[in-house]
């Protein structure tokens, strides 16, 4: 198994460097959300009509978007933001996100249920195994579902256990995601709300990227 996961580790950095495009990036997200999936999308649904997803829903190459916040590209962003909700200025939601979406992760790559960590030149990558979902409620009242893996290969340098959130709650290809990464436990890791790095499709561009935090 080790042998495996290396070699699609391998190819899955080929695949990074040769910039091919997936089938599910750019602008097309697949058919239009239901109704029911737009609610779960803003946080309000049926504990019952949760499913069980497969890592496939999220395969693919992903960026992060912390370099964008940095950079100040998200800035229109966070300006719409502050003008729908007046509770926090921009400079107070950049503050907000600049540790929501910390990360030293630049790329992901998550393929034949193989995820590819990428920091930089070094990498790690992993098989990882599905261990079920768990429902959220928050502070705010609205609800959130992560699907959860987990690594088995005790001398893989990736995360042991890893916990996706898409504000889906169906299986349907990843748009964009929020992810939680450690090596404690599952249960450690649902306590965590401050940091959740989030990655949208490689192949997009800057701008397209910002595009769509405005528009979608």
């Amino acid at each position: 198994m080790a042998a495996k996961v290396k070699n699609v580790g391998l190819a899955l950095g080929a695949l990074l460097m040769c910039g091919q495009v997936f089938a599910h990036g750019a602008h097309s997200h697949g058919k239009p959300l239901s109704e029911t999936e737009q609610k779960a999308a803003e946080g309000v649904f049926n504990n019952q009509d949760v499913k069980e997803r497969s890592l496939t829903d999220w395969d693919g190459v992903w960026q992060s978007v912390y370099p964008l916040l940095d950079s100040g590209e998200l800035d229109p962003v966070l300006q719409k933001k502050a003008e729908k909700d007046k509770s926090k200025t921009v400079e107070q939601l950049k503050a907000y996100y600049r540790k929501g979406y910390a990360t030293d992760i630049d790329t992901l790559a998550i393929e034949n249920d193989v995820i590819e960590f990428r920091r930089g030149d070094q990498a790690s990558s992993c098989h990882y195994h599905y261990k079920g979902h768990q429902i959220l409620t928050y502070a705010s009242g609205k609800k959130g579902v992560r699907y959860l893996f987990e690594c088995r290969d005790a001398n893989s340098k990736a995360p042991k256990y890893v916990q996706f959130s898409d504000h889906t709650i169906a299986p349907r290809k990843s748009a964009h995601f929020h992810i939680f990464m450690g090596n404690t436990s599952q249960e450690a890791l649902l306590k965590e709300m401050d940091n959740w790095p989030t990655f949208y499709p490689w192949q997009l561009t800057n701008a397209q990227v910002v595009d769509e935090m405005l528009h979608h």
